[in-house]
């Protein structure tokens, strides 16, 4: 019965978004079935052979390589930040969101997730320390603790440091959520929420004119909140080992996968084997 419900939402998957959305709507739903059958006692294994051959064939016939955003390089986040008006506190909000986000190479919700002093908030992923040669992470993720180190930038313009500085120093923040939301000018107590992220940088992409030679419509799509990750990843000029633990992946595939830029053929086996 199983198998004959995946086959289903395969087929209303393809009808609706597509076969790369197809694979991915059966995973979740089959997720989502997993953890009911738990929550009532009752064990469904995902190993079973009925469940994996659909699957599998599911897999086979309408899997594809998942659609990359597009990232961020230095000279786009300049163009981004100079549409953040530094004369209001939403401006210097967004500016250190921006700079902190590509800087650290955080995910969205490690971005809004950050407290100021550790235990601060119940829903908090982290907290920051500003210390003189920089600026201090400490995260909370998936495979447990992490710190991620800041640097101060090579022009007060384009620091993260002092765009986080300026912006706790003019919203009075000293404690709880680092970013919040603003309302009729003043800071809020809540934090926002990581979808804001991914809005920001859509609307800081578009207002600075990215990708101009596509229409609004497709322009919007190409960007995210990864999409400051992967320009981190694809812009810093270190050894990758550095990338993968400032980005907190646990492969240096994962880590590859987020460099657009990479020189995919620097490393050559066929000569380095003598042919």
């Amino acid at each position: 019965m199983i198998g004959l419900y995946i086959t289903a939402c395969a087929s209303g998957s393809r009808a609706v978004g597509g076969r790369r959305n197809a694979v991915s709507t059966i995973e979740r739903r089959l997720s989502a079935l997993c953890w009911a059958y738990a929550q009532r006692g009752l064990a469904l294994d995902r190993r079973d052979r009925h469940i994996a051959t659909v699957l599998a064939g599911i897999r086979n016939t309408h899997a594809a390589p998942p659609k990359q955003k597009e990232a961020i390089l230095p000279k786009d986040l300049r163009a981004m930040l100079a549409t953040c008006d530094p004369g209001t506190l939403r401006g210097l909000r967004d500016r250190a969101m921006l700079l902190i986000g590509f800087a650290g190479g955080l995910r969205r919700s490690e971005i809004t997730g950050l407290d100021m002093d550790r235990e601060q908030s119940a829903d908090a992923r982290g907290w920051i320390r500003i210390l003189p040669e920089g600026l201090l992470i400490t995260l909370r993720g998936k495979t447990g603790w992490r710190e991620v180190e800041i640097g101060p930038g090579s022009s007060p313009a384009t620091c993260p440091v002092v765009a986080l500085e300026t912006w706790l120093r003019f919203a009075r923040i000293s404690q709880g959520p680092l970013f919040r939301r603003i309302t009729a000018g003043e800071p809020g107590p809540m934090r926002l929420n990581d979808r804001e992220v991914a809005r920001l940088v859509k609307r800081a992409a578009l207002a600075a004119g990215l990708r101009g030679d596509l229409p609004e419509s497709g322009r919007g799509a190409l960007f995210a909140g990864h999409s400051l990750r992967a320009g981190l990843a694809s812009s810093a000029e270190i050894d990758e080992r550095f990338v993968q633990k400032h980005l907190g992946h646990a492969s240096a595939e994962m880590t590859r996968r987020y460099q657009r830029r990479r020189d995919r053929f620097r490393v050559n086996l066929t000569r380095a084997a003598g042919l």
